[in-house]
């Protein structure tokens, strides 16, 4: 997994500068031989700023920048001058990103449309200059306020795929071959669990030019809610799918414990997760003959759109694309 291009989390320490110190000065010129104050304030030093790039769809660009740094304000100056800001430091991210502070784990934003710009790091404030403190009884202050010190801390930037249908099942449930099969995507494929190990995204094409986008995520195996196997690292992509699609092989020893095992760990995971339109899909229909799946169909749980499929021998795929059209387009 290291190698690979998908990159969906980052340990980023973000570090800003220290704000400007205000001026202490006072107003002097050819006519004014002792002026009253007259010095400005600091500069406030730069923020770090996440900003959404609906052009990036990977976290890729930022693994190996482990530190973010943003510039310090400028002193004050006389004649009541401001200090420059430190420049704002920006961080390119893709839609569906998602903000934590890495010490205590809360939840800061997510950037969910192009161009959305959140502070990730708020840059020190600058500090006031002299001119602040006059007063009747003290109409020469001869002491400013310094800027606010630097920060430092560690942000995590957590990426939550978009697509319209994630692919919800075991391992060498037919996920990614069915991918393979309806989108020019080219996921790796094998006859062993795990041979997903990141997310893929494919193109579906529907009738008259239509389209809508699949995501194959790693498989689940019980108990991935409390992260085990590839557990929760996955799970959260699942939560900005529109449509649901359970997929559990044809040769299951019984089709409706698994598929309430896999509803088991997404509620623990995100009850929210319940919400969502779903479809079932059983694959691997090519090993059925007639009989044998006329006796199946009697195994399918109620209540959920449910299709036999073989990507190999692409069976009951026009009908999946229509379940899946339906789901998405319901009101």
């Amino acid at each position: 997994m290291a190698s690979s291009n998908f990159v969906d989390y980052v340990k980023i320490c973000c570090r800003t500068g220290a704000g400007g110190p205000g001026a202490v000065h006072f107003h002097r010129d050819k006519l004014t031989a002792k002026g009253g104050p007259d010095g400005g304030d600091g500069g406030r030093a730069g923020h770090i700023i996440v900003r959404g790039n609906k052009q990036l769809w990977t976290l890729l660009h930022l693994k190996y920048r482990k530190h973010v740094l943003a510039e310090p304000g400028a002193r004050g100056e006389s004649t009541l001058k401001t200090g420059a800001e430190g420049k704002d430091e920006y961080l390119e991210v893709p839609i569906g990103t998602i903000a934590k502070d890495f010490a205590t784990g809360e939840f800061l934003f997510e950037i969910s449309h192009d161009g959305q710009e959140e502070i990730l790091l708020k840059g020190g404030r600058g500090g006031q200059g002299n001119h602040h403190y006059k007063s009747s009884t003290n109409q020469s202050p001869r002491y400013a306020q310094p800027g606010e010190p630097s920060k430092e801390e560690w942000k995590i930037l957590e990426l939550k795929l978009l697509a319209d249908v994630g692919l919800v099942g075991f391992p060498n449930a037919g996920k990614s071959t069915l991918l393979s099969v309806v989108s020019a995507a080219k996921p790796e494929i094998a006859d062993y669990a795990f041979t997903t190990l990141v997310p893929n995204l494919g193109i579906v094409k529907y009738h008259e030019n239509k389209s809508f986008v699949m995501a194959d995520i790693p498989g689940i195996i019980e108990g991935a809610h409390s992260g085990k196997g590839l557990g929760t690292r996955f799970l959260r992509h699942i939560e900005r799918n529109s449509v649901l699609l359970f997929m559990i092989s044809a040769d299951s020893k019984d089709i409706k414990k698994e598929y309430k095992i896999l509803l088991k760990e997404l509620k623990l995971y995100n009850p929210e997760l319940l919400d969502k339109a779903r479809v079932l899909a059983i694959t691997k229909a090519d090993l059925l003959d007639d009989e044998l799946l006329k006796e199946m169909k009697k195994e399918v749980p109620k209540g959920v759109p449910s299709v036999f499929i073989s990507s190999i021998a692409n069976k009951g795929l026009d009908k999946l694309k229509d379940l899946l059209w339906k789901e998405l387009n319901k009101p």
